[in-house]
């Protein structure tokens, strides 16, 4: 039960998702991600088995992710899915709760809206692949993918790099102009270009998509790239090439998910990769690996969404909400 001094109370505390859409910042899911990250790679957190499978009703996916951060003392549960057909119901397709728990008692302590929360952790994570891995002088973005996160992606790496243009395609290209859109809001160029052309002309390229077929070839990428994959967070799902795989130098959020169910799974399955060659992201975080080696080589960031991100980021909401005094409290 939450009885910290910020509330003076055991009550349960709820944040809703309009009081974290108010007041969780780009920069603050991007500090609680990165910690959460390096004290992964410290030992100090760690994931528990996700679980996740199609409902068998309205096309939908549903599941739970969980962990333990021993540092940041957060304990709890993201339950969860994607629902294909909430944008015909004027409905975000992602819809989650974060479930927060007392680690001396097991009681639950708080519940956090996830949907806003889901986005910001996974434009988070990208960044800070971006942040860690991409060469500094970095300044064309591609992204593929045009739906709801890619708005949180677009911001969230536009923070870390000083881009001058981002290049995008997207499967239904009606769907640019609204990508276009915050390109123009912060500053940026934009141009809805071909994939092949995308490959050709950017420097750091963002995936984030539904997809079960690669989108993007090795063959188009050029040397020196950052490829962050975020859509692949499911066994069958594929957004890039197995061959790019296995060409890059991989880092994950988690290589147990990254082998099983994220973007190297392909590659792992053909033998392309060894489960070997995917190393944590956190271990640059911590030094424990230099990360990019050198300007040619091409990094990719293997983001498959661990339930400590949600876990953090929820915490970080809580504070947030408790200090503006826009939690809501309930008894238990």
């Amino acid at each position: 039960m939450l009885t910290t001094p910020e509330t003076g109370t055991g009550d349960l505390v709820i944040v809703s998702e309009a009081t974290c859409r108010e007041i969780i910042t780009e920069a603050l899911a991007f500090d609680a991600v990165r910690d959460v990250f390096a004290a992964m790679a410290r030992g100090d957190a760690w994931n528990f088995p996700v679980v996740r499978e199609a409902l068998g009703h309205a096309d939908a996916l549903y599941g739970f992710k969980s962990g333990f951060d021993r540092a940041g003392m957060a304990l709890g549960v993201k339950s969860g899915g994607y629902w294909p057909h909430n944008i015909d119901r004027g409905l975000t397709n992602h819809q989650s709760t974060v479930f927060l728990f007392d680690p001396d008692t097991g009681r639950l302590r708080a519940l956090v809206g996830g949907n806003h929360l889901t986005a910001l952790r996974t434009a988070a994570a990208s960044a800070v692949s971006i942040d860690t891995l991409a060469r500094p002088e970095a300044r064309v973005l591609g992204m593929v993918g045009a739906g709801h996160q890619s708005n949180f992606q677009l911001r969230a790496a536009a923070r870390v790099r000083s881009f001058d243009k981002v290049v995008a395609w997207n499967p239904h290209p009606e769907m640019l102009p609204r990508l276009g859109k915050v390109a123009e809001e912060l500053g940026l160029a934009f141009e809805a270009v071909t994939p092949e052309a995308l490959g050709a002309e950017a420097d750091v390229i963002i995936t984030i998509t539904s997809a079960f077929a690669p989108l993007l070839r090795s063959e188009w990428i050029r040397p020196g790239t950052h490829l962050a994959c975020m859509g692949t967070d499911t066994k069958g799902k594929q957004e890039v090439d197995a061959a790019l795989v296995a060409r890059a130098t991989v880092f994950t959020d988690e290589v147990a998910q990254s082998v099983t169910l994220g973007e190297a799974q392909h590659a792992v399955a053909a033998g392309l990769k060894g489960e070997h060659e995917i190393t944590p992201i956190g271990a640059v975080l911590t030094g424990a690996h230099p990360g990019r080696r050198s300007a040619d080589e091409v990094t990719l960031f293997d983001g498959t969404g661990v339930g400590l991100q949600d876990l953090a980021v929820a915490e970080v909401a809580v504070r947030a909400a408790l200090a503006a005094d826009k939690a809501t409290r309930a008894a238990l």
